[in-house]
């Protein structure tokens, strides 16, 4: 059965939009109907959202015109087809629907069968699209994967040695890799991972571990990453630095193992070499990364560095809540937080370089942890706050706290905003929904709080705080506010337009509106 391509209709005539709405049997015509509009303005969020195949919308209207909708959404949803209704056989109005790319430019009255046999037809041409798109992206998906597995076989070669530099660079060249920097360093990444307690690879399990590498090591730039087997990854970092490239894999590697072991239930031991300024002497990063996964299971290793530190000091800042902080604490609250759970640690941190560096690895890996979750970018957030530049100089616990301070800030500081962004998204979804559906005297504010996933309460205090309206204030100016535009657009009369904003009761319409308006509706429409 072929799919079902979405339609959406915008047409300021309510008699006209709801004919077409109801009468059309869209499914055998092979489109489904995702929704409406009465012009190009309150139509254009709602298309955006929904994403139709097909629009068809009238060609004049108020607010936002039909050929106004169709340019802005030529640029937006290029593939989309566009159907123009018109009232109007004048020729400049079908020259610009053809510029534009209207598919098809209907004379009003429109009966169903002449639009059933467009609607049909649009339906074949759009299949027509979709197999040539699918088709185009087939060859792209062939030639990219080939080029994959081209680059994988290169760059194995490039850690094994096997290739030189002379070679190496016009390779690379020809395969669109950017090979060249001040430094390397190669880190092997193991996944030791069993199902049900035998020695069964989850090939499922281990292309999550392969997404979950790619996730995170595409925020940080120069880093090339290739198979080495089934259950190995290696990856060429290129770096400005020794001192920049060491600090940098370390804090990679914790992040890597915090991400992948609290996703899937494996093992997973990182090798890594020393840094080389030279390309050809990434053979001998590789060779020490490999091995030190096969004597390692589980751990980290990088050049003298190890997570294996003093127990007694670890279990100090396994204590610390810094994730729970980071969820219920407050900026204000800071500096306390710092003197109960980090501030005795602080002469510790000084005395030992390793401890220092495992304290702000870990301190940022569980922020970035944090961050990630609610949807964000760590190296956005914490773009000024690079192990390296967080470690590098500091002598005193004041430094100590400062630069744990300005990280928490950055976190709690993303935190609140994400908060305020979210409940700012929700009602305008909710403002969207109530101008689309505010003639449905069934609306209500339990309705549209469902609509947009809050309780009712929770729903009504954070519109009335962005809005500055109740949400019944702002739901009846929309309905006047239509009733108005219907008196001086429309023929129709009193109680037909109670009817058409919504209102059941043609009184109650009447009270509204002159209390909202100033006058009776008959004294506004003369």
């Amino acid at each position: 059965m072929s799919p079902l391509y979405k339609v959406f209709l915008v047409e300021d005539e309510i008699s006209i939009r709801k004919g077409i709405r109801n009468v059309i049997d869209w499914a055998s015509a092979g489109f489904e109907f995702c929704g409406e509009a009465p012009d190009g303005e309150i139509a254009l969020p709602l298309i955006q959202t929904c994403r139709p195949d097909l629009l068809i919308t009238d060609i004049k209207m108020p607010f936002m015109d039909g050929l106004q909708l169709s340019r802005i959404l030529r640029e937006s949803m290029p593939e989309m087809k566009i159907i123009i209704l018109s009232g109007h056989d004048e020729f400049h109005f079908a020259q610009e629907a053809i510029q534009l790319g209207v598919c098809e430019y209907l004379l009003k009255p429109i009966t169903p069968n002449s639009l059933t046999t467009v609607l049909r037809k649009v339906a074949v041409q759009l299949s027509e699209d979709r197999l040539a798109r699918e088709s185009l992206q087939g060859l792209k998906n062939q030639v990219e994967d080939n080029l994959s597995t081209l680059r994988e076989k290169f760059l194995l070669k490039v850690v094994l040695g096997a290739i030189q530099p002379a070679q190496t660079i016009e390779k690379a060249r020809e395969l669109k890799i950017d090979i060249l920097a001040r430094a390397y360093q190669v880190m092997v990444v193991k996944a030791e991972l069993f199902a049900g307690g035998t020695n069964t690879v989850v090939f499922a399990e281990l292309e999550t571990i392969e997404a979950t590498i790619a996730r995170v090591t595409q925020d940080h730039a120069g880093i090339l990453c290739f198979h080495k087997d089934v259950e190995e990854m290696v990856l060429i970092l290129k770096g400005e630095s020794t001192a920049q490239l060491e600090q940098h894999a370390y804090f990679l590697s914790r992040l890597l193992k915090e991400e992948v072991e609290s996703k899937i239930d494996c093992l997973l031991t990182i090798g890594i070499g020393s840094v080389k300024e030279r390309l050809g002497d990434v053979s001998q990063s590789f060779a020490e990364a490999y091995e030190s996964t096969r004597s390692l299971n589980g751990k980290i290793t990088l050049s003298g560095l190890t997570d294996q530190i003093d127990r007694s000091e670890l279990q100090k800042l396994d204590g610390m809540s810094i994730e729970q902080f980071l969820k219920t604490g407050v900026k204000a609250g800071l500096d306390d937080f710092y003197e109960q759970q980090i501030g005795p640690l602080s002469k510790s941190l000084l005395d030992s370089s390793i401890f220092l560096y495992y304290y702000f690895v870990d301190l940022l890996v569980t922020t970035s942890r944090f961050i990630n979750k609610l949807g964000g970018n760590p190296s956005v957030v914490l773009s000024q706050l690079q192990p390296a530049a967080v470690i590098n100089d500091i002598t005193t616990s004041q430094q100590i706290q400062e630069q744990t301070r300005q990280i928490l800030f950055s976190a709690l500081d993303f935190r609140d905003k994400h908060a305020s962004n979210q409940n700012t998204a929700a009602i305008q979804k909710a403002q969207q929904y109530i101008d689309a559906h505010f003639a449905d005297a069934d609306i209500s504010l339990n309705v549209v709080a469902a609509h947009v996933y809050l309780s009712a309460s929770h729903f009504s205090v954070l519109f009335g705080k962005d809005t500055r309206e109740t949400f019944v204030e702002y739901l009846t100016r929309k309905r006047i506010e239509k009733a108005q535009e219907l008196m001086r657009t429309s023929s129709l009369n009193t109680n037909e337009i109670a009817y058409e904003v919504g209102y059941n009761n043609p009184r109650y319409f009447y009270s509204v509106f002159k209390k909202e308006a100033g006058c009776s509706p008959s004294e506004y429409r003369s």
